[in-house]
């Protein structure tokens, strides 16, 4: 289903990705940290839904099929290395800083922190350019907001 979008993503030299494209991409590695523990219930479905809806102006329903979308993308995703750089190579610094923060919010979301969403999260992070202290910093926002 998402061979082609797959492919360009994934392509030595990515263009940037369109609006929809980088949506789709970013909701894949939600669900992809949100998997990550084996336990991916409706907790942090419903934090993914929230997250999407908050970030780009969707509806419940739009916000649901996009993380529908995402589930079925981050089934297909190549391994997460590919995947994350892709991504990095494809969307902007600042952009990616609050990826970090969703992403954050999604493995707090069951209040509990496994050590394989640590271990995936500070993968990612790194993938993404964004160092250790910086997660750190968007941990904190996160967890202040809860």
């Amino acid at each position: 289903m998402f061979a082609d979008f797959l492919r360009r993503l994934v392509e030595p030299d990515p263009a940037p990705l369109a609006d929809h494209d980088a949506r789709l991409a970013l909701t894949a590695l939600l669900v992809r940290v949100a998997r990550s523990d084996e336990k991916y219930d409706e907790t942090e479905r419903q934090r993914i839904d929230r997250i999407v809806a908050a970030r780009y102006g969707l509806s419940p329903f739009e916000a649901t099929k996009l993380r529908s979308d995402g589930e079925a993308l981050e089934a297909e995703a190549p391994d997460t290395v590919r995947f994350t750089r892709a991504i990095k190579d494809a969307v902007d610094y600042e952009y990616r800083i609050g990826v970090i923060e969703a992403l954050w919010q999604v493995v707090l979301a069951d209040g509990v922190r496994e050590a394989e969403e640590d271990a995936l999260l500070r993968l990612v992070s790194n993938l993404l350019g964004i160092n250790d202290m910086e997660s750190a910093r968007a941990r904190q926002r996160v967890e202040s907001r809860s």
